[in-house]
């Protein structure tokens, strides 16, 4: 057949042979060439059993070891076409496998495919061998829709390749589908040319610095122009803190009590004062409605970075841990034992302090107003550090049933709340103290004052604005992937801007918390909506609330719904009732300086960039109005590419809505969607070829792609940041590009390096903003 006129008469110099070739290969690339066979010999000297290899193990050995079921088909292919019938093969077998399969050249792979769909070896593939393909195919990559949909996709195959109805396709007909179908859409060619691409990639290769001191200057100049902001502040802070310790040392190393205890109450006093100003200055990064109100109305966002607020509260909170270890480790261990060991001449000055009588034990000090406080606080901020760390808060700490219930953001959220007790001991602690009895000595209230103030009427302005901000739903989704959807009606006067995010509070799941949600809506649609993904204890609960008052969804929608509110249907039962407080700003919402966007977002962290793409579309499609209506618009962004990586399937169905408005309604050009799937093996692995196949041909057909259900092709895998990155570099030189990045942050060091790199090497400036709640 190899041999036939047929196999023979397409060129195979066409682009679209490159792409098939790549999707024909069977295995990582590392383990083709000479030097993937020695891995394998070594595979199989561990693995054979008498000298042969089982079916069973030959995935593993070959490197398939994820796929058993695939590369057992691959086995049985290769098997029948040299008439081997025993489940067992030597290493000599393996080998004339492995050349096979390692074999680059386009016949002998697609050979091998033909063979793996051909299993009575007649030389026709028929509908329900194809079906059986797209079934194991579509299994080794996780996507459970196109398993149940594995009969369409077949008969869509045998329809294009099979127009006599004949009932079977052969080998040529397979080429022809392989060579002809169109490359992957989402890889969108470019105006670059191919050396220009190559001069930047000479450009951005790690060169090393010979001269030390030429290396160490470089990257010193790099680290500060990336994070002059955050030096500036810190630097600020610890120069205040030192100073206030400094200033509080020397004053009480000249008073009488330094003779007594010496060092030990100079450093606790110094610790004392830098604890008093951390105390107040925490407040105020939680301050959000103040903070959003400067970064909007304001340009002090050119020298504070704003949006590392949380950032800057966890390292205020390890000034707080350091300052009290000082304080109370001083004292406890230091100033009262001296004091009690003291004669009775060097106890004389100290007795306008503790009193006549002479203090007769530890238990003195520990049980008076300043002892107790001072213990109470300890444990109290001992307790809310411990459940505030992530491996507590997100419960990724593997504890007994019991003492798990114990933690999760729940008991984060209580345990932070215990501050309102810190702050009242605290006050009363700096109050009744052993060595000042003047009250302008007491400055504890003096710091606390003003922070507490403010945070107080921050804690005031939520409360009495989110009394009044009562929503109604609209409409409630359960999607795939454990994410419910939210649509509600829009509070008179809430006004937003993409990327910011609200507070919410359900009083059926507790009166008290409040969760943040990145808003999905763009500002000028007539509905507010949010995503949440179930994972934790709030959110599962809330989910689950909203599951027993919704009606099961009709056809051809997904998830619980509940879209016919206000339409009075008596019988549907009561909504639980939801309080919205916000907006508040976050670092996405700065979109709008960028004229080009580069938006990443990993799984539900998507949820504030799907405002900014819609957000784009309407202000694109409004400023086209304006400019023929002679009207100046003065919405700044050209081009925004939006990347978005899930592990599942169903979770394209999240925002399935608004990834076909933009293909539809984006006739500009103005926004790439680039979807990532990572459950499908990337292209260039046998185990996804069929897959990129079907894609093809049912995107050409159809319009729709077959992973994610909308007008957006899908990608394999994870994408390579670097080529995104290089991508935007080209396409726009001497541009300022905005980074927004929202998702775990294990991509954050990756994708902020990346863009470091490119703007120190190339005219294009990247700046780097991740999501913080």
């Amino acid at each position: 057949m190899t041999s036939s006129k047929k196999f023979n008469r397409l060129d195979r110099s066409k682009s679209g042979a490159a792409g098939a070739l790549r999707g024909l290969q069977f295995l990582n690339k590392n383990n083709v060439g000479n030097d993937g066979w020695s891995e394998i010999e070594s595979r199989f000297s561990d693995l054979s059993v008498n000298g042969l290899l089982p079916k069973s193990l030959f995935g593993q050995c070959i490197g398939m070891k994820e796929s058993n079921e695939f590369a057992g088909e691959i086995f049985d292919a290769l098997a029948r076409r040299r008439g081997i019938t025993s489940v067992s093969i030597t290493k000599v077998q393996l080998r004339d496998f492995w050349e096979q399969i390692s074999d680059t050249s386009f016949d002998a792979r697609l050979q091998t495919f033909f063979d793996m769909v051909d299993k009575n070896a007649d030389g026709r593939i028929t509908e329900e061998e194809v079906k059986q393909i797209i079934t194991l195919s579509a299994a080794a990559n996780k996507l459970s829709k196109i398993q149940t949909n594995a009969e369409e996709y077949s008969a869509l195959i045998m329809e294009e390749l099979d127009p006599d109805n004949l009932g079977y396709i052969e080998l040529y007909n397979l080429e022809t589908l392989l060579l002809q179908v169109p490359n992957q859409s989402t890889h969108l060619t470019t105006s670059n040319s191919r050396v220009m691409s190559q001069m930047l990639s000479q450009k951005l290769l790690p060169t090393r610095e010979p001269n030390p001191i030429k290396r160490s200057y470089k990257y010193l100049s790099y680290f500060i122009e990336d994070n002059w902001k955050r030096i500036w502040v810190l630097a600020l802070w610890l120069s205040i803190c030192a100073a206030l310790f400094a200033w509080k040392f020397v004053q009480y190393k000249h008073r009488a009590v330094y003779h007594v205890m010496g060092y030990c109450v100079t450093t606790a006093k110094g610790a004392a004062e830098t604890t008093k100003l951390n105390m107040a200055i925490i407040l105020l990064p939680v301050c959000r409605n103040t903070i959003t109100w400067l970064r909007s109305r304001t340009k002090l966002g050119l020298i504070i970075p704003f949006d590392d607020n949380i950032n800057f509260h966890k390292v205020v909170a390890w000034g707080i841990a350091v300052g009290v270890g000082l304080h109370a480790g001083a004292h406890l261990t230091c100033d009262f034992p001296r004091l009690l060991h003291a004669t009775d001449e060097e106890y004389e000055p100290m007795k306008q302090f503790f009193g006549e009588k002479r203090p007769n034990n530890y238990w003195w000090f520990v049980k008076g107003t300043e002892g107790w406080t001072g213990v109470i606080m300890v444990v109290l901020m001992v307790v809310a550090f411990t459940l505030a760390q992530p491996w507590f808060r997100r419960n990724r700490v593997n504890l007994p049933k019991t003492i798990k219930n114990l933690t999760g953001f729940n008991a984060f959220w209580y345990s932070h709340h215990l501050f309102v007790i810190v702050y009242v001991l605290f006050i009363i602690h700096g109050y009744f103290l052993y060595l000042s009895k003047k009250w302008y000595k007491k400055t504890t209230w003096m710091y606390l004052a003003v922070p507490v103030l403010l945070y107080a009427t921050e804690r005031l302005i939520r409360a009495f604005r989110s009394g009044y901000k009562t929503v109604r739903i609209l409409k409630v989704a359960v999607y795939p992937g454990n994410v419910l959807a939210l649509y509600m009606s829009k509070p008179q006067g809430f006004k937003y801007t993409s990327g910011q995010y609200v507070f919410v509070n359900c009083s059926d799941v507790s009166p008290l918390q409040w969760h943040p949600f990145s808003i999905t809506s763009a500002p000028g649609d007539d509905y507010l909506s949010i995503h949440i993904r179930t994972v934790g204890d709030w959110t599962s609960k809330l989910r689950s609330i909203f599951s027993k008052v919704c009606q099961p969804p009709i056809e051809d929608q997904s998830g619980l719904l509940r879209a016919d509110i206000g339409q009075g249907n008596e019988k549907i039962p009561k909504m639980p009732r939801l309080l919205i407080d916000g907006p508040y700003g976050a670092p996405a919402q700065d979109y709008k300086q960028y004229d080009v966007l580069l938006l990443a977002g990993l799984g539900i962290g998507a949820t504030p960039l799907i405002s900014i793409v819609k957000d784009v579309l309407n202000n694109n499609n409004k400023q086209h109005k304006d400019i023929e209506e002679g009207k100046k618009n003065p919405f700044a962004t050209k081009q925004a590419y939006f990347y978005w990586v899930t592990r599942e399937q169903g979770s394209f169905e999240w925002f399935r809505g608004v990834m076909n408005e933009v293909a539809e309604n984006d006739e500009q050009g103005l926004i790439e969607l680039h979807n990532y799937c990572t459950s499908v093996y990337e292209e260039g692995d046998a185990r996804s070829a069929l897959i990129t196949m079907l894609q093809s041909l049912n995107h050409a057909k159809n319009g729709v792609d077959i992973v994610s259900g909308t007008r957006v092709k899908t990608h394999f895998a994870r994408p390579n940041w670097r080529n995104v990155y290089k991508r935007v570099a080209l396409n726009h030189p001497n541009k300022r590009v905005g980074v927004f990045y929202c998702g775990r942050p294990g991509l954050v060091r990756e994708l902020r390096q990346l863009a470091q790199d490119f703007s120190h090497k190339t005219s294009t400036k990247f700046d780097f903003h991740k999501e913080n709640f």
